[in-house]
């Protein structure tokens, strides 16, 4: 058996990070799985983060049992914390490994991974695994976004340096950036059948959501795991950081500022 190449979690869980992830919902991340999510049926979210789309589902499929799944213990507890404020019982949170679940073969009706398999060494074992916890008749579904067909208008030097330089330190730690469009190849590699694809896009371009997106990585670029990866691995300076940060601030500042991200997604079975 192979030994899996070592990864980990490019953007880590500053502040700025978090901001991004506990701003989805099913309507803005998952609106291709949003008719397989009926009440009482019970989803394994691999990958939940802070779980404000776990308990987006959570609400949708009650009385069915969700469960969300991640690595990191810092963000389980503030999954937990969210799905106490919103006073929701069919929704629990645990700390977990996408390799290695735990939980006995078609646990599940729906199996979901958003923004996931981008950062895994193996993405085709885990969705093997998702494979294994789902019911016969169950759905495994997944989305990522593909960093090389982001479009950032107007551009500029720092925007330009951005992008390569985010290819660079994602794959330093084991991931693939540009997982939205290989999704469909690594859903078949891991023994599917049936595998529907699908892209839909992010898109910022109002004055709220420049200064939401840029504000964000003006910081990341300075402070999140991003940053001290590229810096400690040679692969940016800090002035050059914070050349990028500043591109960011401009960018969001530009009344005619446009972004889209676009994002591969499959809904798979058999």
């Amino acid at each position: 058996m192979n030994e899996r190449k070592p990864e980990r979690y490019t953007h880590g869980h500053h502040e700025s990070v978090l901001r991004s992830h506990t701003w989805r919902t099913v309507e803005n991340s998952a609106a291709y799985l949003e008719s397989h999510l009926r009440p009482g049926v019970s989803v394994l979210d691999i990958g939940c983060g802070p779980g404000t789309i776990t308990v987006d589902i959570a609400r949708r499929v009650a009385p069915g049992r969700v469960v969300g799944l991640d690595a990191a213990p810092e963000v389980i507890e503030k999954a937990r914390a969210l799905a106490l404020e919103e006073g929701l019982d069919n929704v629990e949170f645990v700390v977990g490994d996408a390799y290695d679940t735990r939980y006995d073969e078609a646990s599940f009706d729906v199996v979901h991974a958003h923004q996931t398999l981008q950062h895994l060494a193996d993405p085709v074992a885990a969705l093997r695994e998702m494979r294994r916890v789902v019911g016969d008749d169950g759905v495994v579904a997944a989305r990522d976004v593909d960093y090389a067909g982001t479009m950032v208008h107007p551009s500029s030097a720092g925007l330009e340096a951005w992008a390569v330089l985010y290819q660079r330190v994602h794959r330093s730690n084991g991931g693939e950036p540009n997982a939205g469009r290989q999704l469909k190849e690594w859903a078949l590699a891991a023994g599917f059948t049936q595998v529907a694809s699908t892209a839909s896009i992010w898109c910022f371009a109002s004055a709220e959501e420049r200064e939401w997106w840029g504000g964000m990585w003006r910081d990341r670029a300075l402070e999140s795991a991003f940053a001290s990866d590229a810096m400690s691995k040679g692969l940016a300076t800090r002035s050059e950081l914070e050349d990028v940060s500043r591109a960011w601030q401009s960018w969001a500042a530009e009344p005619a500022g446009w972004m889209g991200m676009p994002h591969g997604e499959v809904l798979c079975r058999g």
